[in-house]
């Protein structure tokens, strides 16, 4: 009898065991790697004949993807410590246009510095204004974009500023390094630098902390306020690095440079999984997120949709992005 009870017992308590564990998995920190192989095996299915697969189109998706890769690693570090930065496509902006014109006056490292100092200087407005005065990040960035892009736009008279030096435009996104485009280079740099950054550092559980339960950070001696400044220094820097990036592919420094990258950063950010609300991120997470745009901004170009149809989807991806960012 007590064979025969322990026999039926066993498949049941197999079956509760193996439901408990399904159940317990947090599916949300996956939804990117499935909803990233599930694109692109649709696109590859249906847009193979147009040359989807073909090596040119994918190192294609990689250099289109590599700028917003770079903004979006600097944009974990912001929303993982409960912030928002808005300004950072403008910043790119800036930098770009300033870059471009020094390199015009002064020459190569010139222009590199100043390029930097523009995200320097804007990024420690946006940290001092919102770490000292307790002003919220999404004013004072929604505010700095304006300021960065019209800034911009009046140095330059809304012209566009060619880069005429071969040395800056090879490192910084028209050339390769070795059968590489430099471009997915500075992007992998960065994601790497960042990943360790996030996970494997003081500065990143702190960063974590801060945006998990400031007051809590508070109490175990953590300065949230120079947390809080730090990140949006860093997404400011990063995202003058990223301006350098679209005036070396391009060639150019023009304001339109960045624009939109806030949204597509956030987006990367929220579905490679960092919280919408603070308190965990992924840098990997974050570089499958943007390569998910890339990817469905390829496939929406080689399906022949328009200019329009491609912002309805990524308006609904940034819709999406909300919708599965996990809740305190």
């Amino acid at each position: 009898m007590n064979n025969t009870s322990t026999t039926s017992a066993s498949p049941i308590a197999s079956k509760r065991r193996s439901r408990d564990i399904i159940t317990g998995i947090d599916w949300r920190r996956y939804v990117i790697y499935i909803g990233f192989a599930v694109v692109f095996l649709f696109f590859a299915i249906f847009l193979g004949n147009q040359g989807f697969l073909s090596p040119v189109n994918l190192v294609n998706i990689l250099r289109q993807t590599a700028t917003i890769m770079v903004i979006a690693v600097g944009m974990t570090y912001v929303i993982a410590a409960a912030e928002i930065d808005l300004s950072v496509g403008s910043i790119a902006g800036l930098s770009s246009v300033s870059t471009a014109m020094a390199i015009s006056a002064w020459g190569l490292v010139p222009g590199i510095v100043t390029g930097l100092a523009v995200g320097f200087v804007v990024g420690a407005i946006n940290g001092s204004l919102v770490s000292l005065l307790g002003i919220p990040s999404f004013l004072v960035t929604l505010g700095m974009m304006g300021v960065a892009v019209g800034t911009a736009q009046w140095i330059t008279n809304s012209a566009p500023e060619p880069i005429l030096s071969d040395v800056f435009n090879n490192i910084f996104g028209s050339g390769n390094i070795g059968p590489v485009p430099s471009l997915v280079v500075w992007a992998a740099v960065f994601v790497a630098i960042g990943a360790i950054g996030l996970s494997r550092t003081k500065f990143g559980r702190q960063v974590l902390a801060t945006g998990g339960n400031r007051t809590a950070a508070n109490f175990t001696g953590i300065n949230t306020k120079r947390i809080k400044f730090t990140v949006l220094l860093i997404s400011g820097v990063v995202a003058s690095v990223a301006g350098m990036l679209y005036a070396g592919r391009l060639q150019s420094g023009r304001f339109q440079w960045g624009t939109g990258d806030e949204l597509s950063a956030i987006a990367a950010v929220i579905l490679g999984g960092t919280s919408l609300f603070g308190g965990s991120g992924t840098v990997i997470g974050t570089m499958f997120g943007a390569l998910l745009i890339g990817l469905i901004n390829n496939g929406l170009v080689l399906a022949g949709l328009d200019s329009s149809q491609q912002q309805i989807v990524r308006g609904a991806i940034i819709i999406l992005a909300v919708a599965l960012a996990r809740k305190k």
